[in-house]
Parts: structure tokens; sequence; C-alpha cells
């Protein structure tokens, strides 16, 4: 083989090499793979969403859902839409002691970008009217849906009791 040959055998191969390199970071559509910075952002806005629940902030914790939303609570029958998940939420933040703490576990971004499934564990301490400190445990799934503005917000909001 001739040098020219051969140097432009290894040109083409660099080529190729690097053009799969760079597919590789690519989602199923061809767009780039962001899955790495939206689990990042799903874990900071479960981040914030605990940290509105503690500052009792009812309207940021229900901005965090879409319009057509559905939170599944125990003991409660579901909650479709901004207005009745607001109704359930300002409900639970009225409940003497609240304190939610939101253990994250795994984040999985479907190939498209376009959704997330997130699980974890929740403990909620409160109250009761004597005095009496009680905290209930359990797991949580949530899903995401990216918005137009690469925002994520809740579509499914669901957990229950370990007990």
């Amino acid at each position: 083989m001739s040098l020219a040959r051969f140097s432009l055998f290894a040109f083409t191969a660099a080529v190729l090499t690097a053009a799969a390199t760079g597919c590789s970071n690519q989602g199923a559509s061809g767009a780039p793979d962001t899955r790495a910075a939206d689990e990042a952002a799903i874990r900071g806005a479960t981040t914030a969403m605990e940290q509105r629940v503690s500052a009792k902030d009812l309207d940021k914790i229900v901005g965090d859902y879409e319009d057509n939303a559905v939170l599944f609570a125990p003991k409660a029958p579901a909650s479709v839409g901004k207005a009745a998940i607001h109704d359930a939420w300002q409900g639970l933040l009225t409940v003497p002691g609240l304190k939610m703490t939101l253990k994250i576990g795994d984040v999985n971004i479907a190939r498209s970008g376009d959704l997330a499934v997130e699980r974890g564990s929740f403990a909620v301490d409160t109250t009761d009217k004597d005095g009496k400190a009680n905290t209930e445990t359990g797991q949580l799934v949530i899903v995401w849906r990216k918005q137009a503005d690469g925002s994520w917000k809740i579509v499914a909001d669901t957990n229950a009791d370990d007990k």
C-alpha cells in the first residue's frame, strides 16, 4: 500500500471514528442526549419541592405540576388537575408539625428525552392533636414531562405508605 493510499485510509478511519463518537451522544431522534442533565434537573426539582413544602409555599408546589396532572395520595381520592392538586396540598400543608423528607432513588429518562420516571421514598412527620409526634414513611413514583422551555413538570405523582 502506498503512503498516499495509507494516509487516505487513516484519514477516512479517523473521520468515521469521530463521526461515530459524535453520534453516540445523540438520542433516538438524532438530537443530543441530554439525559444526564435532565436527571440532574429533576433531582434539583425534587429537592426544591421538599424546600417548598418546608416553606409551605403552596403556589410554587402546585406550579411544579402540569395543568392536567394527577396526584394519587394514600387514603384520598385522585386529585386531577391543578385546582384539585392545590386543594390536596393545601390540606396537607395545614397539618401541625408537618415536615416532609424525600429521598430520590432512581431517575430514568426516556430515550426520547421527553418523559422521566422518578422512584424514591418519603417520610412525613406530623404532630397529632395531643402533641404526639408521628412519622409516616412510604415509597413514591413521579412521572415528569419535559416542557417546551426545557423545564420539567409533574404529570403523575403517586405514593404508598410502607404500612
